[in-house]
């Protein structure tokens, strides 16, 4: 079963400048193994103390995992696992 996994730019050099790579498995942690063998290193990137990430927001078509069964989230073939790395800080507008 393959899954389409979008590759943000920060991430790129593990997939040799691949915006996007196919993972096999029935999870969203399955996927994520299976292009870990492709391009290892990712898996350290996006998985912390068998949780995702808290700065990776992954997304299974357009449902964010973190409100499903995160990385136990199930996938099928042909759904799309796009990973998105957090964005935060930067100064507020100015004061009029």
């Amino acid at each position: 079963m393959s899954i389409t996994v979008h590759i943000p730019t920060l991430l790129r050099a593990l997939t040799q400048d691949r915006k996007r790579v196919e993972g096999t498995g029935r999870t969203v942690l399955e996927v994520i193994e299976s292009i870990d063998r492709q391009h290892p290193g990712l898996k350290d990137r996006l998985v912390n103390e068998g949780r995702a990430h808290r700065f990776m927001n992954l997304y299974v078509n357009d449902d964010d995992i973190r409100f499903a069964d995160d990385l136990a989230t199930p996938v099928k073939a042909g759904d799309t696992l796009t990973i998105l790395p957090a964005v935060a800080g930067g100064a507020g507008a100015p004061a009029c």
